[in-house]
């Protein structure tokens, strides 16, 4: 996957990634998923999926094997699907006797990125289902929404079955009896009912992911307030971003702005919260703002509001 188009993605790169609370946008999310099958148009799927061991989807991921039941477990993993993933997925849980049968309903684009979330979708399902019962499980049946690839050979590998078919009402797997497998570990009801109150918790607490411009913003904030005066520059910001300073030129002239505004907006906003919530010294706000001192600041907030520090913090 190019890295350089990450960098065009919301919410993707930086510590947001590592923050169970933030939610990031559909429109992101997608756009990763079109770089993965534009980078691998017929293995893009399998490729996520081998990459997905328990515990990369957080609490998700344990929901499944914490029921005493596959049923159960993905009757929990439906209900809290929107921990990773859009609101408007669905899993959906039948049983029929010995058969149990695990959908999941994606976002439709339209597109043939499509076939690549549904093979990812149904290969997650599948490896967390052998999470909870072992590598032994294997579906009896395998159904997809999307039309049939060219080539789909290695799909007989990944699910561990040829009875793969395409073009079906929605995305599906079927097992055959799958409590006759021995649980990977014992049930513990208490642990379930911790999972559940995490994810819950996790759903009541989100937040979205900032966008670009406000993450770029407080990149800039945080290299001005590191600097104790010496300011901040274009490629200092841009390596704090994890990206190349013509990447972030080519970001800024997408948002049809610039370096110079972006860092002068950033001073302005700090510049008033400091003089209002704050008794520091012009000296020591300046040094904040990367000023090499307080009359550099009066300059600047003159031009920006037509009256001095000292008259804003008065009036505020």
């Amino acid at each position: 996957m190019p890295e350089h188009e990450l960098a065009f993605i919301d919410g993707v790169r930086g510590p947001a990634l590592d923050d169970d609370l933030m939610r990031f946008p559909t429109s992101s999310l997608l756009r990763v998923w079109e770089l993965i099958r534009a980078a691998d148009p017929v293995g893009g799927g399998p490729r996520a999926i081998a990459a997905a061991d328990r515990g990369r989807l957080h609490v998700w991921d344990y929901l499944v094997t914490a029921g005493p039941t596959l049923a159960s477990g993905f009757a929990d993993a439906g209900e809290y699907l929107s921990v990773i993933c859009d609101p408007t997925a669905r899993i959906s849980v039948v049983e029929d006797g010995p058969r149990l049968t695990v959908g999941h309903d994606n976002l439709h684009t339209g597109t043939e990125v499509d076939g690549t979330i549904n093979e990812y979708a149904l290969g997650l399902v599948l490896r967390r289902a052998r999470d909870a019962k072992g590598d032994g499980l294997r579906p009896v049946r395998v159904d997809f929404a999307h039309a049939a690839p060219q080539r789909h050979d290695h799909l007989g590998e990944v699910f561990g079955t040829g009875n793969i078919h395409f073009g079906q009402s929605g995305n599906r797997l079927t097992f055959l009896d799958p409590e006759s497998e021995p649980a990977a570990r014992p049930f513990d009801p208490e642990l379930q009912r911790v999972m559940r109150m995490y994810a819950r918790s996790i759903l009541d607490s989100a937040r979205p992911v900032p966008d670009w411009r406000e993450s770029f913003r407080t990149a800039i904030g945080e290299a001005l307030a590191d600097s104790h005066g010496r300011g901040t520059s274009l490629e200092e910001v841009a390596h704090r971003l994890a990206m190349s300073p013509r990447t972030l030129q080519r970001r800024l002239a997408e948002y049809d702005t610039t370096w110079r505004e972006e860092l002068e907006a950033v001073r302005f906003d700090r510049a008033t919260r400091l003089l209002r919530d704050t008794r520091l010294s012009l000296q020591s706000i300046a040094g904040r703002l990367g000023y090499t001192d307080h009359r550099t600041l009066r300059r600047a907030f003159q031009r920006w509001t037509g009256q001095t520090p000292d008259a804003f913090r008065r009036a505020a």
